[in-house]
C-alpha cells in the first residue's frame, strides 16, 4: 500500500485534473485539510444512525455500501466503492441527519477525508470545493441509479458478468454472499449462475 504522502495526494490532484483545472493556490488549501486514514479490512467506518461528517477519496482498497439487517443473511448491499473514487454516504453529510445505511472496507484502504467544517472553508476560500461536492454527489447518485437500472433491465446473469466486467482487479476481493445482495438473487442463485459461466 502507497503511504507516501506526496504520492497520495498527487493521485487525487491527478483525479481532480481530469474534470477541471486547480490552481496551486486552491490545491494547497485543499490538500492541507485533508486526513489520511488507512482502515483494517472489514471495518464498517460509518453506522446507520450516524451523520456523516466526511467526504473521502479511496487511495487504494474497496468499500461496500449496505443496510445492515439483525440477520446478516437479509442485508442489502447497494453498491461498491473502488479506488480513486470519492466516497461518503453524501445525503447525510449534506442535510446533518443520521445516515441510513452502513460502509465497510471489504480490504485494507487508505483514504484521505475532509470533514464538513473543513469542506464549508474551502468552499468560501476556493473553486474547487464546488468540484468536490459535485464529484461526490454525483458518485453517489450513479450508485444509487446503476443498481436500480440493472435491477430493472438486466438479468442476474447479465447483472453479475457487467459488474465482473467492470472491475475483475477486485472482483474476487468481495465475498459472494454480497455479489449476489447486490444483483438481487440468493446465494444459491448465483452459485447456478457461476457454473453456467464456468
Amino acid at each position: 500500500m502507497n503511504t507516501d504522502p506526496e504520492k497520495t495526494l498527487e493521485v487525487v490532484r491527478k483525479h481532480l485534473e481530469q474534470f477541471a483545472i486547480v490552481s496551486d493556490s486552491d490545491w494547497l488549501f485543499f490538500s492541507s485539510k485533508l486526513s489520511k486514514h488507512v482502515i483494517p479490512k472489514k471495518t464498517t467506518f460509518l453506522k446507520i444512525g450516524k451523520v456523516e461528517n466526511y467526504i473521502s477519496f479511496i487511495i487504494s482498497g474497496l468499500v461496500r455500501f449496505y443496510i445492515p439487517n439483525i440477520d446478516p443473511a437479509k442485508e442489502i448491499t447497494f453498491g461498491f466503492s473502488f479506488k480513486e473514487q470519492f466516497i461518503s454516504a453524501y445525503d447525510s453529510f449534506l442535510t446533518r441527519k443520521p445516515s441510513l445505511y452502513e460502509l465497510e472496507t471489504l480490504t485494507e484502504s487508505l483514504i484521505l477525508s475532509i470533514s464538513y467544517e473543513d469542506l464549508q472553508e474551502v468552499y468560501k476560500t476556493t473553486q474547487i470545493g464546488n468540484l468536490i461536492g459535485r464529484l461526490t454527489a454525483e458518485r453517489l447518485f450513479l450508485i444509487k441509479s446503476k443498481r436500480e437500472q440493472t435491477l430493472l433491465q438486466f438479468t442476474a446473469k447479465e447483472r453479475y458478468l457487467n459488474l465482473f466486467k467492470d472491475h475483475p482487479e477486485v472482483i474476487k476481493e468481495i465475498p459472494l454472499k454480497y455479489i449476489s445482495s447486490y444483483i438481487g438473487v440468493t446465494p444459491q442463485g448465483l452459485s447456478r449462475i457461476r457454473k453456467e459461466i464456468s
